[in-house]
């Protein structure tokens, strides 16, 4: 069985391509293209031990789709297009949908009436399925969506303080996002540390940035909420924010409604916080260098993340592992340092010459430390895969998947 698993971007399309035969799991390739729909565009692809990467402008997703898999069977990942399986997305948002689901039009119906809640994802993934459709007519097209790992957060933890009318009638309540990365923390801890990994809490820090609480391999609580901007400040969205600010700035400025949720949305954060591009290499960089404006947005971040870090402690009473992944999360020690910082009390105790030194997939916590705590590659795309490979082991695409084909 070969399966696809596409990452997409607005303006980028990120590829694996993994095989489930007899039992394993193996990737035969992984790839991308950037700068969709404007000049030098580039293709990259990696498959058995060979890489390249060269010239590629592509007008579309489209374009980009088509191009990816011209490559996958020129370098003979592939038969032919026709050799996939199927081809999953790690999809944003579709409301109360089933979190692994074939792709249909009542499927992407919900991922558009969703957009403006995903604006900067579902729109491309719409469109990128509607490509991949064209391009691969007949193929499955499976959505596993990022708040299917925390259907298990109880009532109390995913409703919000509005009218019933609200949560019923438009869906808006607290739904969670990075599922599979989440997930993956949670099945990887389970494989390196057995039953003494109950009580996990995963941070998830990177451009988009969450936490998890994990009990039993369970999602019981998670730092985002109804849409992706919310929770910890992001590298360009707000994070937590006071709504009722709006008014003010909407008084004093005569912005629309959606000029701030775009400004909110793209043009706040980290970046806006530090006066720097929102990566936080950048950010440590110009701290560094003496920035206060720089420095100030990372302990604001860090305070962000001790927060619900402390709110999970809480909540699982206590910790046995906690795992850093995503950008932020593998490769700042910095960060890490000041997240980690005066928790001895909760059986969190970092060492600091592992902290700095870590590389890959390590444990940095300290002889004196309780929780285990480690730096975690994710594995999103995997986790993916094997959601979508289950689906095809259960269940085939109904009458209306023919339809969407077409499109």
């Amino acid at each position: 069985m070969n399966i696809l698993v596409a990452n997409i971007g607005s303006t980028s399309f990120k590829f694996r391509l993994f095989s489930f035969a007899d039992g394993a799991e193996r990737e035969l390739a992984s790839g991308g293209i950037d700068r969709i729909g404007g000049a030098g565009g580039v293709l990259t692809y990696s498959a058995g031990g060979e890489s390249f990467r060269q010239p590629r402008p592509c007008a579309d997703h489209g374009r980009a789709i088509r191009a990816a898999l011209d490559a996958m069977v020129g370098k003979s990942a592939l038969e032919s297009p026709r050799s996939l399986d199927a081809v999953a997305f790690k999809a944003v948002m579709a409301g109360e949908s089933e979190p692994v689901v074939f792709v249909d039009e009542k499927v992407l119906a919900a991922m558009e009436y969703y957009a403006p809640v995903a604006p900067a994802h579902n729109p491309a993934y719409v469109a990128a399925m509607r490509s991949f459709g064209e391009a691969l007519a007949g193929t499955p097209l499976i959505a596993a969506f990022e708040p299917g790992f925390h259907r298990t957060i109880p009532a109390r933890r995913r409703r919000y303080a509005i009218p019933a009318e609200w949560e019923n009638k438009f869906g808006i309540r607290r739904y969670g996002y990075h599922g599979a990365s989440h997930r993956y923390v949670a099945e990887r801890t389970a494989e390196l540390m057995g039953p003494t990994a109950k009580r996990v809490i995963s941070c998830h820090l990177g451009g988009s940035s969450s936490l998890c609480a994990i009990r039993d391999g369970q999602s019981v609580a998670t730092s985002m909420g109804f849409s992706p901007q919310s929770g910890l400040p992001q590298s360009n969205r707000v994070g937590e924010f006071d709504c009722f600010a709006l008014a003010l700035v909407q008084r004093e400025t005569q912005m629309t409604l959606g000029q701030m949720l775009a400004a909110l949305g793209s043009a706040a954060g980290l970046a806006a916080m530090s006066g720097t591009s929102g990566d936080m290499r950048d950010i440590e960089s110009a701290a560094e260098g003496g920035d206060e404006h720089a420095r100030l947005s990372i302990d604001v971040f860090a305070t962000a993340v001790r927060d619900a870090l402390g709110a999970y402690l809480v909540e699982l009473g206590g910790a046995d592992a906690v795992a850093f992944t995503g950008g932020i999360g593998q490769h700042c020690p910095l960060l890490r340092g000041k997240v980690c910082q005066g928790l001895a009390f909760a059986g969190i105790a970092l060492d600091a010459a592992k902290n700095a030194s870590a590389d890959g997939e390590c444990r940095i916590e300290s002889k004196k430390s309780k929780a285990a705590i480690w730096v975690m590659p994710t594995n999103e795309e995997l986790i993916v895969a094997r959601q979508a490979a289950a689906l095809l082991g259960t269940q085939r695409p109904g009458a209306d998947f023919q339809n969407t084909r077409r499109g």
